[in-house]
């Protein structure tokens, strides 16, 4: 068994993707993410590797793009408002095709909103991230050990795949501090061909670019890319369940939230409840077969949520609406609390008899 380390969860994030390879970084300060950017700034530079703050999110997500064209690892993170900033940069990413790590730790918002915890960037992250018909790989840690197994996750993704991953992480998780394993094993290498790397005039220049003035090109493009993403769906879901054998409600949670629920879930089987829990982990591509998996079985399904109920709509249409989904859920940066997932549960059983 590998030494365990207490961690911050920002920290984590940036020590494994140290480990995972990355060196190169470009972000900005912004709460409640900036410890990824100063545990970078003092790491990259003893270990050769590249630190810049930018002076905006958009010139560091345009730098991302420039270092990812030449097939090296690079990363950059930053909080909600700054996400909507890098929002055009994402769309070139993924109309280049070009594998990157996005770190978000969520904060409330619409606007500024607050610098306190949420999860309010679901629809951003897993269908509105920028122009045109693209998706992105995002993945939801629910621990400080997430932060860093998914993190190397989210690199190997990428790069098998050639397109963005999002470590989309709550404030919660970010500020939080555990004893987290940086043992994560070799690190992958892919067929890196395609990069910008110099001919040595023994090979023909490659091309990365995002214009296609022909449509019929750029249509063909679109159907390519979009059949691997059905290879993504079909290979690369995670999920986790949590006493779902006999369920017959089911609570789904992701991030902070999947925690709280896991302690009630325990409390109300106490109670006789025969209640249980699918945590997405890849909230793009989402686990929509396990849940209509447990529509034939489970009465009602409770969205705990620290949104409005951005996850909601995703339930529904995988379980395509067979049974009733209540939302649980605090924003602004409150969190839900044990009495308030109960409450919901409680609810779900009189609804579903």
């Amino acid at each position: 068994m590998s030494e365990k380390v207490l961690m911050k969860g920002n920290e984590a994030i940036a020590e494994a993707a140290i480990m995972a390879g990355c060196r190169h970084y470009f972000g900005y300060p912004i709460t409640p993410q900036t410890e990824i950017a100063a545990y970078m700034a003092k790491r990259m530079p003893k270990i050769d590797g590249v630190f810049l703050q930018a002076e905006s999110e958009i010139a560091a997500i345009n730098m991302v793009i420039g270092v990812a064209a030449t097939g090296k690892r690079v990363m950059t993170s930053s909080s909600s408002p700054g996400i909507s900033l890098k929002s055009e940069g994402l769309s070139y990413l993924a109309g280049c095709d070009l594998p990157a790590l996005v770190v978000n730790v969520q904060r409330g918002g619409p606007g500024l909103g607050g610098i306190q915890p949420s999860q309010s960037d679901y629809w951003q992250a897993t269908k509105a991230s920028g122009h045109g018909d693209f998706r992105r790989i995002v993945l939801a840690p629910a621990s400080v050990q997430e932060m860093v197994s998914l993190t190397f996750k989210g690199f190997d993704l990428a790069d098998k795949y050639r397109m963005t991953s999002m470590l989309l992480a709550d404030g919660t998780i970010g500020q939080m501090m555990e004893p987290v394993s940086l043992d994560m094993g070799e690190v992958t290498q892919y067929d890196k061909s395609w990069a910008l790397t110099g001919t040595g005039r023994q090979r023909k220049p490659n091309i990365v670019n995002s214009l296609f003035l022909k449509p019929e090109e750029l249509e063909q493009t679109n159907f390519e890319r979009y059949d691997r993403y059905a290879q993504i769906e079909k290979n690369e879901v995670m999920y986790e369940e949590y006493m779902m054998d006999d369920a017959e409600y089911c609570v789904v949670a992701f991030g902070i939230a999947s925690r709280v629920s896991k302690n009630v879930i325990n409390e109300a089987r106490k109670k006789g409840i025969k209640v249980g829990l699918i945590r997405p982990i890849t909230l793009w591509p989402f686990p929509k077969d396990a849940l209509l998996k447990a529509a034939d079985k489970c009465k009602a399904f409770v969205s705990v949520e620290l949104s409005m109920g951005q996850m909601i709509d995703d339930i529904e249409l995988s379980i395509r609406c067979k049974k009733p989904v209540l939302l649980c859920n605090r924003v602004g940066g409150m969190i839900p609390t044990p009495q308030d997932v109960m409450n919901a549960v409680e609810e779900a059983v009189k609804i579903g008899g």
